[in-house]
């Protein structure tokens, strides 16, 4: 049984605070992020009708909190992504990817696609498991 004292709930003051949810949670050595989606640090909407614009976004918000969560991308485990449409921006997610996740931490991975997200203009969402420091 896990202590409570050894669960933490990690929110970066740069990332957007969605009411009731956490942007990760920490259990030991485990960190577990939410779902990453392109919100700024005020909560408005990055890049509508722009994928890429949208991916930067996603991927600069997985940065602040695995930083807050004592890991990094090198220390990622497992990564979903969600797309709206998978055929159409696949190319750009794997640029915007591999600029954040070099190659040698390359890790398991699985893409879905779905008929839509929270928010109509939402484009993808991305949710991973990393190992802290």
């Amino acid at each position: 049984m896990i202590a409570m004292e050894t669960i933490q709930r990690i929110q970066p003051s740069t990332t957007f605070a969605i009411p009731g949810i956490k942007a990760a949670t920490r259990v030991g050595d485990l960190l577990f992020v939410s779902g990453q989606v392109p919100l700024g640090p005020t909560g408005e909407l990055v890049g509508v009708g722009n994928f890429r614009a949208q991916a930067e976004q996603v991927f600069a918000n997985l940065a602040a909190v695995l930083e807050e969560g004592g890991s990094g991308f090198d220390r990622i485990v497992k990564v979903t992504v969600f797309f709206t449409d998978i055929t159409r921006d696949l190319p750009a997610f794997r640029e915007v990817r591999d600029r954040y996740i070099a190659a040698e931490h390359a890790t398991a991975s699985s893409a879905v696609q779905v008929a839509k997200l929270f928010h109509p203009s939402v484009l993808l969402e991305v949710e991973a498991v990393a190992v802290c420091a």
